[in-house]
């Protein structure tokens, strides 16, 4: 949906978009990446007004601090 512009699901174009933020005690579209607030990465939420289909996306900027997190793993 972030690309394309549509919903995989049903073709609608009715998409809106929840920015990832950190907030306060670590509350957010988040990713924490170590033990305080400001470790988060934002994950933004892309949300089919149609039928309710959602997708998560991180900024590409931001996959390396989740790389090199300690709560990550593969």
């Amino acid at each position: 949906m972030k690309n394309s512009k549509k919903c995989p699901k049903c073709s609608s174009s009715d998409i809106i978009i929840v920015d990832g933020y950190t907030g306060a005690y670590g509350s957010g579209n988040n990713i924490i990446t170590g033990y305080s607030i400001f470790s988060g990465v934002g994950i933004d939420r892309y949300i089919c007004c149609s039928c309710g289909f959602t997708e998560e996306w991180i900024a590409v900027d931001q996959i390396e601090k989740i790389r090199k997190s300690k709560k990550s793993h593969t």
